[in-house]
């Protein structure tokens, strides 16, 4: 009984060490962009990293959470020392690449971790989840490159008003926001729930079609709401409003990145809290949050500046063109509970902003640091695999944790 609390102590500090990973690692490249268009420094950019991303955690984690924790290998449940492989091989690979200036996604690792402790554990390929999952993968680069290209063009083209073109996109992110779960709202015949949804439900409109076309309707009013504010921003102040939206969609899309990245670090415990602890599933994802929040303050300034400076040098709206594509793409794979690396996603966002550039190559997109981080992010994943199918194999060698 004694080895078996050993045991999941280290499994759940293992978590948190996974989550602080996190924190410093893949919920720094959000904010990375504002602070290349110098509408926040580092340290600023830093510690809301941790606060917002934390709170994204506990109110958007739990599918990813549940997709790490049991649905990538079958037949067999994950003990606290698969768990334990798991976290410690996946955040040691992160924390090497946070040393050494270059973002490792953390979906790539902790899968390949997860699926290699897994194996070693008895377990078998989910074959359809890996699938839909890389399909996912694959995608993103393509639909992410494309929509912050085509905004970034819209953006900077002279013949559209920043009045026009900045608000209406705020607008279409408002909509989105007023329809994404959250888990500390209620709904109906459902975990989570929606503010358009909260909402609707206070004007008594039941679930019906009616309520579904009430949902929208409440969504476009904030919507629409959303255009308003930025609008009259823009008027007072063209510089400051753009800044004022950049900094606002950063924030959006940080908490974003810590409802998609804590999963990462909690998933692996999903079966030891319900088995082992007899626990609710908020309080894995408050641990990582915790984590996070610490990671963020502690070790994001070095990522921060590595995306911002290194991968492009963006303005204003090319920034502006990263973030919504980022954000619309990673609430995509919370409501499909897939795991994502943010990098990956803010990555691919700022190689497509970037590339409406029209200026000298030291402030287009470096090419020699892209390859090299898509490298690492394959090599990551088959590593991850492996070390964690030999990690799993040597603790369970050990007397007494076998």
């Amino acid at each position: 009984m004694s080895s078996v609390i050993g045991i999941v102590s280290v499994a759940l500090v293992a978590s948190l060490f996974m989550s602080f990973t996190v924190g410093a690692n893949s919920n720094s490249a959000p904010i990375a962009p504002a602070v290349g268009a110098n509408a926040l420094s580092t340290l600023r950019g830093a510690l809301l990293v941790g606060l917002v991303a934390g709170l994204g955690a506990i109110a958007q984690g739990g599918s990813i959470s549940e997709t790490i924790g049991h649905g990538l290998v079958t037949g067999v449940t994950i003990t606290p020392l698969a768990a334990t492989a798991t976290l410690l091989t996946a955040a040691t690979l992160i924390t090497i690449g946070n040393s050494r200036g270059y973002p490792i996604p953390s979906a790539f690792t902790v899968t390949g971790a997860a699926i290699g402790a897994g194996v070693a554990l008895g377990g078998g390929f989910a074959a359809g989840t890996y699938a839909k999952i890389l399909g996912f993968w694959f995608a993103i680069p393509v639909v992410e490159g494309i929509l912050a290209y085509g905004l970034a063009w819209l953006l900077l083209d002279e013949r559209v008003s920043d009045e026009v073109s900045i608000p209406l996109l705020a607008g279409g992110v408002g909509y989105a926001l007023a329809n994404i779960q959250l888990s500390f709202l209620p709904a109906p015949q459902s975990e989570q729930g929606s503010i358009a949804g909260v909402i609707t439900r206070q004007f008594d409109v039941t679930l019906t079609a009616v309520g579904e076309a009430g949902v929208v309707i409440v969504g476009s009013v904030i919507g629409l709401l959303t255009v308003a504010v930025v609008y009259w921003q823009l008027r007072r102040d063209v510089t400051t409003g753009i800044n004022r939206m950049l900094v606002g969609l950063a924030l959006v899309v940080v908490f974003t990145s810590g409802g998609s990245q804590v999963g990462l670090a909690t998933g692996p415990l999903e079966s030891v809290f319900e088995s082992s602890l007899g626990l609710p599933s908020v309080y894995l994802l408050g641990l990582g949050g915790l984590g996070i929040l610490l990671g963020g303050w502690f070790r994001s300034p070095r990522l921060i500046q590595a995306v911002a400076r290194e991968y492009a040098a963006l303005g204003p709206k090319r920034s502006i063109a990263a973030f919504i594509p980022a954000f619309l793409i990673a609430q995509a794979a919370i409501a499909l509970g897939y795991p994502i690396s943010f990098n990956k996603v803010m990555i691919s966002s700022i190689v497509g902003a970037g590339l409406v550039s029209g200026s000298s190559k030291s402030r287009g997109v470096s090419a020699a640091k892209t390859g090299y981080t898509v490298g690492a992010w394959i090599a990551s994943m088959i590593g991850g695999g492996a070390l964690s199918y030999a990690l799993y194999h040597t603790l369970a060698a050990l007397p007494g944790l076998g």
